[in-house]
């Protein structure tokens, strides 16, 4: 192990890194109205590519965490800010939606394919004891501040300078990261280095094809249906060669015996539907707020913000007294002021006047999702022996990640699926539109409403007769209302189901670290 020193140092090095992983994509969250406007192009892909990034990040993990053990930990940790630098520095200049679709989208989420499992393989390999749980609890502080500060940075610069300016802050974090990497003492792996091609090929498919289906469906566009399908069987016959690799003594890309901790099975599922509810909430939340209340980036910010600083101020709190508490029941808690928060929003959508309504149940949510970032990867992690942690690391981030490109996939294609249905519908009914008109207003806005304010739409309605005008207001309204309302069910559900998987972990005994393998059902 390091000197003390050197120890703080690292851990804040650590740290940082988490941070800009974290930072990068709320930031883009808070910004969409100011993208969309300076690159001329639209929400939903502006949207796309905040869930193409993390699809990609998802579908390449496992990938990821086995070139750590192949090439070296420290290795891919650097190779992984590199690529997430390269993203920062493309979104600074770029000149429209292509660019932010490959360097941004594709090339950091392969950054942070890298990133995430070499980072918790170097926590295990560079702590150990109580300053190993101290640090898993300052990187879960440290994402909880970058969801804090990502929002309030974004509104902030947006507003008075420019969406550029932060991600120009986050490459500067990110070479000051870079700059300490002599620090870094490699975690060296020492097993078998056999490349499983089929199972690297069959691990990006298959969660790669869910989403993406998720992500085509929120566009529009066909064969929703054979993406999922394929993405399903794709993952049910990784499930099945891997099983058949150990059996015949072959590397796998990970190893199935992983599964065999009932701690690792039900850590993983928790990490999963957390990042499904946070997913969904960052998608929707900067949406209702700048496109329905007419926040700019920095009111948005501000609104989002008792969400995030009561997950940094829970974070840190929980994680500094987690030695105290079972884990199991830090993690109960935690979903269910999670589900408590999110079921409150729901009928303060249609009410709410401003965002200063929202800041009670955020501020809920927010403690719930502080108290999960401060436990669930130290609970997840603590039966794998350090010679496998990097692979068990890669695991607990693809679930992450994936949970994340879920939620902001999903969470994103539910509302618009509503909203078209629900203009369409509304148009259908109104006995104010004429029956020439109600096709068209439903087409319109179909089209064009869900990137425009109300504000913005009375404006393009100028010529229209009053009544009309109102009529089409009414059910722009309306529909986003009830939009917003559908597409805040797929955090409160994850949170529900995080809420059952907490009980089960509650039944088993605390997981301890072992020296050798896993702790066994």
């Amino acid at each position: 192990m390091h000197p003390a020193g050197v120890n703080r140092r690292l851990a804040l090095l650590l740290s940082m890194a988490m941070f800009v992983l974290v930072v990068d994509t709320s930031l883009m969250n808070v910004s969409i109205s100011a993208v969309v406007r300076d690159l001329d192009t639209t929400v939903s892909g502006v949207q796309g590519a905040i869930a193409l990034e993390a699809l990609v990040s998802a579908a390449f993990i496992l990938i990821g965490s086995k070139v750590g053990d192949l090439f070296g930990r420290k290795r891919a940790y650097a190779l992984g800010l590199v690529g997430y630098g390269i993203g920062a520095i493309a979104m600074t200049l770029a000149q429209g939606l292509t660019a932010i679709l490959v360097f941004w989208a594709i090339i950091g989420g392969l950054g942070a394919s890298l990133l995430l499992p070499a980072m918790q393989s170097l926590i295990h390999g560079n702590f150990e004891g109580a300053a190993q749980k101290q640090v898993y609890a300052m990187v879960g502080a440290a994402a909880a501040i970058a969801a804090a500060v990502g929002p309030l940075l974004g509104g902030l610069v947006t507003t008075y300078l420019s969406w550029r300016v932060g991600f120009l802050v986050e490459a500067v974090v990110i070479a000051v990261v870079l700059s300490g990497l002599g620090l870094v003492r490699d975690a060296p792996y020492t097993g078998s280095r056999e490349i499983d091609g089929v199972g690297a090929v069959l691990s990006v498919v298959g969660m790669g094809g869910v989403v993406l289906g998720i992500l085509v469906w929120q566009e529009g566009g066909e064969l929703v249906g054979l993406l999922i399908t394929l993405g399903v069987v794709a993952l049910v016959l990784l499930a099945t060669w891997l099983r058949r690799r150990k059996a015949a003594g072959r590397a796998a890309l990970i190893d199935p015996g992983l599964f065999d901790a009932k701690p690792f099975r039900l850590g993983i599922s928790g990490q999963l539907l957390q990042q499904i509810s946070l997913g969904g909430l960052m998608i929707v939340l900067p949406l209702y707020l700048q496109m329905v209340l007419e926040y700019d980036a920095l009111e948005a910010g501000l609104s989002i913000a008792p969400l995030s600083l009561s997950m940094f101020a829970v974070a840190l709190l929980a994680g500094r007294r987690a030695a105290k508490t079972r884990a199991a029941d830090v993690i109960r808690l935690g979903f269910g002021l999670l589900v408590l928060g999110v079921a409150v929003l729901e009928p303060l959508v249609p009410r709410a006047d401003s965002g200063f309504d929202l800041l009670l149940p955020l501020l809920v949510a927010g403690s719930g999702l502080g108290l999960l970032v401060s436990q669930l990867n130290n609970y997840t992690l603590a039966p794998i022996s350090e010679e496998r942690v990097s692979e068990a690391a890669g695991v607990n981030s693809a679930g992450g990640s994936f949970g994340l490109s879920f939620g902001l996939a999903f969470g994103g294609a539910i509302m618009l699926a509503t909203l078209s249905a629900s203009f369409t519908a509304m148009a259908d009914d109104s006995t104010v539109l004429a029956p020439a008109e109600q096709q068209q207003v439903a087409t319109v806005l179909e089209d064009d409403a869900q990137v425009m304010s109300n504000t913005q739409l009375d404006q393009q309605l100028a010529g229209q007769p009053a009544a009309t005008r109102a009529e089409i207001l009414s059910i722009n309204t309306d529909a986003r209302h009830r939009a917003l309302q559908v597409a805040l069910l797929v955090p409160l559900l994850a949170g529900a189901l995080g809420f059952v998987t907490a009980l089960r972990m509650r039944r088993l005994p605390e997981p301890a670290r072992r020296d050798l393998g896993l702790v066994g059902d």
